[in-house]
């Protein structure tokens, strides 16, 4: 993000930019719903009912009974079939197949969202030069993204029965990169404004927000790896205790941080508290300087977001992760990252006063 804030020129013809600044938007909001959709894949265990990528004929879905049956026995030979869902027939099958399919489409129909309009606006000389090649790059990040995306599946296609929560966090959080780089983008090509320009202590502070979250988003997605949100369902406390035992109960203790089911739900909880104190501390302090006017009116949405998170979080747990609180749950996570980014950016690109 920093090398395409640099890359952007001084002047810019906002008003020809406009298509381009809601294009980015777009894309990011098709991020959004393609993590969301990938959610619902996740909790209804569908993401390894297609066992083979094929980027391009891939997108054609079964058409005939010969086709689902040839799907279906594909499906029958890994381990998830035969350990776990061996009582499912053709028709079970084909409801995992389509969250899996329509997450995969939505991946597809983001590069094609991209290419066009990008190419579009090239020839058009909409995109400032010296901003082509990072745009590009953005466009190279979404394929990396949907090959992630496999080799995240593949891990889970010999040995496991599910993906390997390593992986799932490596798929989640170069998601969020990409959604916030697109954010980034999109709101250094606004128009300026004008204001007090903040401490770079300040600016630092809030990139720490970002780190957090962005941390928290890989927690979460071990949380998710593991299935670790259906245990241990009470709140506040935790096993019936605030520290329970058996946090270090594997050997070596760093595979506790990542495989122990009662330390990775206590460590997403944690930086949860942590987070929205952070937080709250940042709009304390933001109150009187720099105050809530012109680029700050981000601060109160940012610290109310946190806040709803939270308590989204808090009732995903104690529903036993009722899937649609459980993927508004992951959806406000990007929204919120994408906010405190906004802010960021506009920050960047204030005017002094």
């Amino acid at each position: 993000m920093s090398a395409i804030a640099s890359a952007a020129p001084k002047a810019l013809d906002h008003d020809r930019l406009t298509p381009v600044r809601i294009w980015l938007y777009v894309l990011a909001a098709m991020v959004l719903l393609i993590v969301i959709v990938g959610g619902g894949t996740r909790l209804t265990e569908s993401g390894l009912s297609i066992t083979s990528w094929r980027p391009i004929s891939g997108i054609i879905p079964p058409l005939s009974d010969a086709d689902w049956q040839a799907e279906f026995e594909a499906y029958q030979q890994i381990p998830q079939y035969g350990l776990v869902e061996s009582w499912m027939g053709v028709d079970e099958f084909k409801y995992i197949f389509w969250w899996e399919w329509g997450h995969r489409f939505l991946a597809r129909m983001l590069g094609v969202a991209f290419a066009i309009p990008f190419v579009i606006f090239v020839v058009q000389r909409r995109i400032p030069k010296s901003l082509i090649w990072p745009m590009a790059g953005l466009f190279v990040a979404g394929g990396f993204q949907g090959f992630l995306g496999w080799w995240m599946v593949s891990s889970g296609l010999s040995e496991l029965t599910s993906v390997s929560q390593y992986r799932l966090a490596a798929h989640l959080t170069a998601a969020s990169v990409l959604m916030m780089a697109l954010i980034w983008v999109a709101r250094m090509l606004e128009p300026p404004v004008i204001g007090v320009k903040p401490q770079r202590g300040w600016v630092l502070a809030n990139w720490g927000l970002v780190a957090l979250l962005f941390i928290q988003i890989g927690a979460g997605a071990l949380v998710a790896g593991l299935d670790a949100g259906f245990i241990y369902n009470t709140w506040p406390l935790i096993d019936g205790a605030v520290i329970p035992g058996g946090l270090f109960a594997m050997d070596p203790a760093w595979r506790n941080v990542f495989e122990n089911m009662l330390t990775v739900q206590f460590n997403h909880r944690n930086l949860a508290y942590l987070i929205t104190i952070y937080a709250l501390v940042l709009w304390w302090v933001g109150r009187t300087n720099p105050g809530f006017s012109g680029v700050h009116k981000w601060l109160p949405r940012i610290a109310a977001l946190v806040v709803l998170q939270v308590g989204v979080g808090i009732v995903t747990l104690l529903s036993v992760v009722n899937i649609p609180i459980a993927l508004v749950h992951q959806g406000l996570a990007f929204t919120l990252i994408s906010m405190v980014v906004a802010y960021l950016s506009d920050m960047k690109r204030l005017s002094v006063r």
